[in-house]
C-alpha cells in the first residue's frame, strides 16, 4: 500500500483526500516510479474544480521526479535506478509511488536535484514551447517585445529568464509591486502592476505605440480584451490557461479590425505526443538550466498531507515561482 491524493467529486480544495492505494507492476510501455518531489500546477486546480472534466474518482498531479523502480516491456530509454522527471498525462503524480506511461518520462541529469526536476518539467517545457514554438508569423528576433502575463508565477519566472537569454524584451504583468520586482530581477525588461496600472496603455507607451509581437496569456477572461489591444499588426495572441476563467466567445471579424492578428490556444500535451519530441524539448530545458541562464525558483513547499493548503495558496495568488509537494 502507498499514499495518493484523490478526489471523488469536483469542488474546492476540501475535496482533496489522502488515500491508501495499491500499486502493481508496470505493463508494456510503462514504468513504476517512487517520487522524491511533486510539482504543483494551475492545471491541477482546473481538474479539481471540473473546468477540465475527468471521470471520478481522480488522482491529481501532472509533474514529478523520483527513482525508477520497475520498467515494463518495450521501454528502452529508462532502467531501474534511473533518476527521472516528467510532465505527463494521465494525472496522478500526487502520490508516493505510481505506475505511468514511460513516453514522457526523461532521465534527470545528476546536476539537477529532484526538487528542481519536479518543479520545472511542466512549467519549463511550457516556457520552452511558448518561446521556441509558439511564434508570430513574422517570427521573433533579438530586441522584439513580447507581453507575458503572470510573470512572477512558475512559468512566468522561467520565461522571464529564458526570454532574456534569447535577447527578447519581455514585458511582464503581475498583481503586486513585489511580484513586479521579482519579474524584473529575473530578466523582464519591464513590469506592470495590473492592479494599479492600465497594462494596455503601458504596453503602448513602452513600445512607442507599436505594440508587441506576441502576448502569452495564462490568465484568460480578465486579460483577454486588453491583450488583443496590445498587439501590433499580424501579432499573435497565445492563450495557454484560464486562471481567471475561460475566455468568452468573440467575433473573428474583430481580429481583422485590430490589425489582422492571429489567435492560438496552446497546450503542452500537444507538443509532447511522442517520446522524441518530449526528449528534444527536455534536452533544451536541461541545457538552459544547467548553463545557469535559467534558475528554478521553488518558493513554496508543502508536505503531501497539506495539499489542500497548497491549492488554497495557489488559487489565492499567494504564491510566486514554483510550488512543490514534499514526501
Amino acid at each position: 500500500m502507498t499514499l495518493a491524493v484523490q478526489i471523488d467529486q469536483t469542488g474546492g480544495p476540501e475535496q482533496l483526500k489522502l488515500v491508501d492505494v495499491t500499486v502493481g507492476d508496470p505493463g508494456p510501455g510503462e514504468i513504476r516510479i517512487r517520487h522524491k518531489a511533486i510539482g504543483l500546477n494551475f492545471i491541477d486546480v482546473y481538474q479539481r474544480s471540473g473546468l477540465y472534466p475527468f471521470p471520478m474518482p481522480l488522482k491529481l498531479g501532472m509533474e514529478g521526479a523520483g527513482i525508477v523502480e520497475a520498467v515494463g516491456a518495450g521501454v528502452t530509454h529508462l532502467k531501474v535506478g534511473d533518476r527521472a522527471a516528467y510532465a505527463s498525462q494521465p494525472p496522478g503524480s500526487y502520490c508516493e509511488v505510481r505506475v505511468m506511461p514511460a513516453k514522457c518520462v526523461c532521465v534527470l541529469p545528476d546536476a539537477i536535484s529532484f526538487e528542481t526536476g519536479a518543479a520545472m518539467m511542466l512549467k519549463g517545457l511550457t516556457a520552452q514551447y511558448l518561446l521556441k514554438k509558439t511564434l508570430p508569423v513574422e517570427g521573433l528576433k533579438h530586441g522584439d517585445y513580447v507581453l507575458f502575463h503572470a510573470a512572477a508565477g512558475g512559468v512566468g519566472l522561467i520565461a522571464c529568464q529564458w526570454a532574456k537569454a534569447l535577447g527578447l524584451q519581455l514585458i511582464g504583468t503581475a498583481g503586486s509591486d513585489e511580484k513586479c520586482a521579482l519579474a524584473l530581477a529575473n530578466g523582464a525588461a519591464h513590469a506592470i502592476n495590473y492592479r494599479t496600472e492600465d497594462f494596455a496603455a503601458r504596453v503602448k507607451d513602452i513600445t512607442g505605440g507599436a505594440g508587441v509581437k506576441v502576448v502569452y496569456d495564462s490568465v484568460g477572461k480578465d486579460t483577454w480584451d486588453k491583450s488583443l489591444d496590445c498587439l501590433r499588426p499580424f501579432g499573435l495572441m497565445a492563450s495557454f490557461g484560464n486562471a481567471s476563467g475561460p475566455v468568452p466567445p468573440f467575433a473573428p471579424a474583430s481580429l481583422g479590425a485590430k490589425g489582422s492578428i492571429y489567435v492560438t490556444r496552446q497546450t503542452l500535451f500537444s507538443h509532447i505526443t511522442t517520446r522524441e519530441a518530449t526528449q528534444a524539448m527536455a534536452d533544451d530545458l536541461f541545457a538552459v538550466v544547467l548553463s545557469g541562464q535559467v534558475k528554478i525558483h521553488i518558493e513554496q513547499r508543502f508536505p503531501l498531507a497539506q495539499v489542500q493548503d497548497a491549492h488554497r495558496a495557489l488559487e489565492a495568488r499567494q504564491t510566486t515561482g514554483c510550488t512543490i509537494l514534499t514526501l
